[in-house]
């Protein structure tokens, strides 16, 4: 006789539209897809978000990764969970895409966007306590994954390729030593670089006054929640995965690009060398090539030239830039 074969969970069809249906039947679940939209947070920070317990934050995660609303990435020993994408065409594709827009017209109570906040402020003081700590040996610190050297000329080579006005503006967020200003100096008429920690700054403002870049000017500020002027090109080097809210960030930092004019980030690709927090203060472990593209989509922006540079020390590095239309509106 014949054994019964029993199809296995999670083959038929059904099994699929059920997951997401289960997925989606719980207001807690649904906050955690909102709360998703444009970050990533780990299962702890989202217990402090939520005001849950661990483990029950985690069991709603489990469910959502079934019906593959979320998925991970891990971070050295750290799992960050985010939004996965709908997949259209394919079984589910049209209820999850549904789903994820009728989400996001959702708003999130005020307490948890307070608590968002605050994860991100924790994040940010992290990145802070280490720039104050090694402001005077950042290059040193700097050259063990990407100094400047190993990436400037495919830089200049980008940018000298956009042919951008040189009676316009650069902004560099967070110029670290400023050893890039005087590059930026020799392009534009005026070359604004702001940073958030007074050691960094006064790094760049000895090298201006060192090498006379008078058209330099150096603010102390937070160029993700200060109004700043609108940049022909705003240039982050080796910047982003110093930041508490990437995607956050690019949608702020889109408002500083002019019309016609191009954000260019220099940043790592994705890598698994763990070291690199405690050494060098990195709060991400590089960025998904598409992912970065997405996020400044979603931010009004265009993808444009890009460069991949590999370094000896197996670490890839992205030079990117991204255009902001000449006409339409300004992103929002």
């Amino acid at each position: 006789m014949t054994p019964l074969r029993v199809p296995a969970l999670g083959q038929e069809p059904g099994d699929t539209l059920a997951a997401l249906c289960k997925a989606g039947g719980d207001p807690l679940r649904l906050n955690v897809l909102r709360a998703l939209h444009s970050a990533s947070f780990g299962v702890l920070e989202l217990a402090q978000i939520f005001a849950t317990g661990q483990s029950g934050i985690s069991h709603h995660l489990k469910v959502l990764a079934q019906a593959q609303l979320v998925a991970t990435r891990r971070e050295g020993n750290a799992i960050f969970y985010r939004r996965a994408l709908p997949r259209p065409g394919s079984l589910g594709g049209a209820l999850h895409a549904a789903l994820l827009e009728e989400v996001d017209a959702l708003a999130l109570p005020s307490a948890v966007q307070t608590r968002i906040g605050e994860v991100h402020a924790q994040r940010a003081a992290v990145s802070r306590d280490f720039f104050a700590r090694v402001a005077e040996k950042f290059q040193a610190q700097q050259d063990l994954i990407a100094g400047l050297p190993q990436y400037r000329d495919g830089l200049l080579s980008l940018l000298d390729a956009l042919a951008l006005d040189p009676r316009g503006c650069a902004l560099e967020v967070g110029p670290g030593d400023g050893a890039f200003l005087p590059d930026l100096a020799r392009r534009f008429a005026r070359v604004v670089a702001v940073d958030n920690s007074p050691a960094m700054l006064e790094l760049a403002r000895q090298r201006c006054q060192r090498d006379g870049l008078a058209q330099v000017e150096l603010q102390l500020a937070d160029a993700l929640a200060e109004p700043l002027l609108a940049a022909d090109c705003v240039i982050l080097n080796m910047v982003l995965h110093h930041l508490a809210a990437p995607a956050e960030a690019l949608q702020q930092l889109a408002r500083r690009v002019a019309p016609g004019g191009s954000l260019v980030i220099t940043d790592l690709c994705p890598h698994d060398q763990t070291w690199a927090r405690a050494a060098c203060g990195d709060l991400w472990l590089g960025f998904d090539q598409d992912e970065l593209a997405r996020w400044a989509q979603a931010a009004g922006l265009q993808a444009g030239e890009s460069l991949y540079l590999g370094l000896r020390n197996g670490f890839q590095i992205q030079v990117r830039q991204f255009a902001r239309p000449d006409q339409g509106n300004t992103p929002s």
